[in-house]
């Protein structure tokens, strides 16, 4: 399991995801699933993954290999647009499966989902979340963030908070309480915190943090924010039963 977010803002995007791909007693393995293409001043593309490793690592390889090779299919320095890289994502995910299912099928699900976000030069930054099937749906005012993986503990605080004006340090916060809230509550999901803040129009990924779990500043996040809600909690009325 893992957790990844897309966030899309007014003036930008936030996106994030933790690193850890097998939870057990005396099992846990991290990788990074994120991964940039860029091309400074022209385009930055960000490809979250979640679900099957094998399936993940395959797509995202083949996308590496083909980044800048011409190959209008499968490179996504070819695409015109956002929409056009995701298209790009979803076939190449379509085609790992059709080749590459049926030999993980009896050992577990082949299944990978991806969010895809960043800008392409003379169009808005965009967010993108491809399914399992290869099909997508896009980030909007109204869906303002996407998630993939084990999404439910880290819901409530953006559905409460977090809108389309919100700032990008703002939401970069939320976003690793969402993180934080998702950690506490499930094993399967664990640092380092892969964070990417992307201001519009700036075209780089300069902006990209990792946050280990010894970070100086997701342990004060994180304590300050427990100790807000107890307070916070001991200052709601109590129910009259």
């Amino acid at each position: 399991m893992t957790y990844c977010l897309g966030i899309l803002l007014r003036n930008g995007l936030i996106l994030a995801s933790d690193s850890r791909t097998n939870a057990g007693v005396d099992q846990i393995a991290t990788v990074s699933k994120m991964t940039t293409f860029e091309t400074p001043g022209e385009r930055v593309i960000t490809v979250l993954s979640a679900g099957n490793l094998a399936t993940t690592q395959a797509v995202i390889s083949q996308l590496k290999q083909s980044y800048g090779s011409g190959d209008f299919h499968r490179d996504l320095a070819q695409s015109l647009t956002l929409f056009d890289a995701t298209q790009k994502v979803g076939d190449t995910l379509r085609d790992v499966l059709n080749r590459d299912a049926s030999f993980v099928q009896p050992y577990g699900d082949p299944a990978a989902s991806f969010l895809v976000g960043g800008q392409i030069r003379d169009e808005e930054p965009r967010l993108f979340q491809v399914y399992s099937a290869g099909n997508f749906m896009e980030a909007s005012e109204r869906t303002p963030f996407l998630q993939i993986g084990e999404t439910k503990y880290g819901k409530p605080i953006l559905d409460r908070l977090l809108t389309l004006e919100t700032a990008l340090a703002e939401a970069a916060k939320l976003a690793l309480l969402s993180f934080d809230a998702t950690i506490r509550s499930n094993l399967s999901v664990g640092p380092p915190i892969d964070l990417m803040v992307y201001g519009k129009d700036s075209l780089t990924a300069e902006h990209l943090h990792t946050f280990g779990e010894d970070d100086t500043y997701l342990l004060t996040l994180r304590q300050a924010y427990a100790q807000g809600l107890r307070d916070l909690v001991r200052g709601l009325p109590v129910p009259e039963v």
